[in-house]
């Protein structure tokens, strides 16, 4: 059973699973936390119960970052080995062919933006903290960081926070587009919750799509992204909520379909 990263359902926001961080005081992302997360990640992309998936560290904290003492001693050799698992830990947000979306309060460092990063949304508190101040370690962000973070702020900014380390609060934070809205902290949690439900009863294959066919065309030229774009429309054309909301439409008008999720 997992000690430190949970994965749970409500009857409250059915089709939404939580992920929840929970190692007090700062949920430090140990090795144990990253390959639970990970682990927790696999389970919601396969359990066809859950439609969206929402990151949370509790009401304090998301995560303030990696577990510094498990790295003290390292030498090159050995992070040559786990650098990649690192990666995959901090970044399974992003492998999950969900809506998803992280819940912040408090503090988002390091490792901790860097799990944010891999959601396709970010819901801060406005008393949330945001940096990756790896450099003041002698090191550079190496869970996503540094290349997530230029894709989605830009590389000016993004060099700025890395080449500082400062930390980034929740206005400024909306305003460079590193979060997607602030709320009252004690309405963060809720707020994700309400926007990943609405997922809930969607077109689960379309919105695999959808995200697979962003995500995959960011990474490479406009005319491949193209034919990406291209090719998974068209495998649409094979799926049961195709027919579904298309013969909805013409009867009854957009919005009513019911999707089955094939």
């Amino acid at each position: 059973m997992p000690e430190f990263v949970t994965l749970e359902t409500s009857d409250e926001f059915p089709g939404v699973g939580t992920i929840l961080l929970n190692r007090p005081p700062m949920n430090a992302l140990s090795r144990q936390v990253q390959t639970e997360l990970a682990e927790a990640a696999l389970a919601a992309t396969e359990d066809d119960s859950i439609k969206a998936v929402v990151v949370y560290g509790g009401p304090k904290v998301l995560a303030a970052g990696a577990d510094i003492k498990e790295m003290n001693d390292m030498t090159f050799a050995e992070m040559s080995k786990v650098a990649g698992r690192l990666q995959s830990g901090l970044g399974a947000l992003a492998a999950i062919p969900k809506p998803t979306v992280a819940a912040i309060t408090g503090y988002a460092l390091g490792g901790g933006l860097e799990v944010a990063l891999g959601a396709d949304r970010r819901i801060a508190g406005d008393n949330a903290k945001l940096g990756v101040p790896e450099i003041l370690l002698g090191v550079i962000p190496g869970g996503g960081g540094t290349q997530r973070l230029a894709r989605l702020i830009g590389p000016s900014r993004a060099k700025d926070m890395v080449f500082t380390g400062r930390f980034v609060g929740a206005a400024e934070a909306l305003q460079i587009g590193l979060v997607d809205e602030v709320v009252a902290p004690d309405e963060v949690y809720n707020a994700a919750m309400t926007w990943a439900s609405q997922f809930a009863k969607g077109a689960s294959v379309a919105l695999a799509a959808a995200k697979a066919a962003i995500d995959e065309g960011l990474d490479t030229d406009l005319d491949t992204g193209l034919k990406i774009e291209a090719h998974v429309f068209a495998s649409l054309f094979a799926t049961d909520d195709r027919a579904i909301g298309m013969k909805s439409f013409v009867e009854n008008g957009p919005g009513k379909a019911e999707f089955t999720g094939k």
